[in-house]
């Protein structure tokens, strides 16, 4: 007969054995297996983590200084069945620090190898990609063991003679120099964005302010064409109000005129009816009697008119006369003032001693 055994998914069980010598091994975790009382053999292997710190002193690097690093290891066994069934041909009957013990050997191998192929500053300034080589290259050779990295990381790096002291104060004397440019650039930038700022805020102002201005303008001459046009049409309508009063003011006078002509016919008919009853009687008490005297005197106006023509003509005949015996004195009297003057000239450019001798009345013969 024989017996059930368990395991969890912790570790793994081997059963190895069987009837008529048979060798098939059988690996189980985190499930059961029957095993054969006396020909029968089950061993047990812990699956749990491992944490390993692989540890390498004084090693020197690509540049010749002596460096020692830590690291931080996370290894388990792995579980597909051929590779299980390799860590269990290796590992199988040991305990755990055992197993630890030659991974860590391992590790400590290619991490030492690692070290001589790069510099103190790839090793420093770069330790997740150092971790990931270390990882890398050593992966294989604890894979054929069964192994798996499940990680790894670098935990110390120093050295004994201060280099990376020294490294650390020309990194940080560059890192403050870079601030202390950064800080200087960026108050630089600052003073220019903030003078960019200013030169934008003045440009929006004076935009605005030219907006208000523009706004004030056009309202100011909006209110004054509004004021304008009230004024025009106030005027327009205090014109049609002096001219509709005008034209009430006429119609009134028209009609005044037309009641004074109105009166005046009928005081001209009353006058015209008051001639026409004067003139009857006169001529019945006048004009009659008058018509006589006036033929009367009529006739002799007419006898004086003739006179009075007569003696006109007369007159008239007189004053001709008299304008033409005036009129040959004053032509005689001009002909002998001219003559006068004509011997005065010649005299006076031939013999000017003979002036007044030659301008004798005397002896101008007429």
């Amino acid at each position: 007969m024989g017996n059930c055994h368990t395991v969890g998914p912790n570790e793994a069980l081997v059963v190895s054995g069987g009837c008529c010598g048979s060798d098939y091994k059988q690996y189980v975790f985190g499930g059961w297996a029957w095993a054969w009382w006396c020909i029968s053999d089950t061993q047990r292997i812990s699956l749990e983590i491992m944490t390993l710190q692989p540890r390498c002193e004084d090693v020197e690097t690509a540049e010749g200084v002596a460096l020692t690093v830590t690291g931080v290891a996370q290894v388990k066994i792995m579980t597909e069945k051929e590779l299980l069934a390799v860590a269990c041909e290796q590992f199988l009957g040991k305990n755990v620090q055992d197993i630890k013990n030659v991974v860590l050997q391992t590790l400590e191998g290619h991490l030492r190898s690692i070290l001589g192929t790069l510099t103190v500053e790839q090793i420093y300034q770069d330790r997740d990609q150092f971790a990931k080589l270390v990882r890398e290259v050593a992966a294989p050779d604890v894979g054929r063991m069964g192994i798996e990295i499940l990680s790894f990381t670098i935990k110390d790096v120093y050295d004994k003679v201060d280099y990376l002291s020294s490294l650390g104060k020309t990194q940080t004397a560059v890192v403050q120099r870079d601030a202390d440019i950064g800080v200087a650039e960026a108050e630089r930038d600052a003073g220019i964005r903030e003078a960019e700022c200013k030169k934008e805020m003045l440009d929006v102002k004076f935009m605005a302010d030219t907006k208000i201005a523009d706004s004030k303008r056009a309202f100011e001459l909006q209110k004054s064409a509004f004021s304008e046009e009230v004024n025009i049409k106030t005027a327009e309508a205090q014109l049609a109000y002096e001219l509709q009063g005008a034209r009430e003011q006429q119609k009134i006078r028209q009609e005044e005129i037309e009641i004074e002509v109105v009166q005046r016919k009928k005081q001209i008919d009353v006058e015209a009816q008051e001639i026409l009853r004067t003139d009857k009687e006169l001529i019945a008490t006048v004009r009659r009697p008058a018509e006589a005297e006036a033929h009367r005197i009529q006739q002799i106006a007419e006898g004086e008119k003739v006179k009075q023509v007569l003696l006109a003509q007369a007159e008239a005949e007189k004053i001709r006369k008299i304008g033409e015996a005036e009129a040959a004195v004053i032509e005689a009297m001009g002909k002998a003032e001219k003559n006068l003057i004509y011997c005065t000239i010649k005299i006076s450019l031939s013999q000017p001693g003979m002036v007044a001798h030659a301008c004798n009345p005397s002896t101008l013969g007429g």
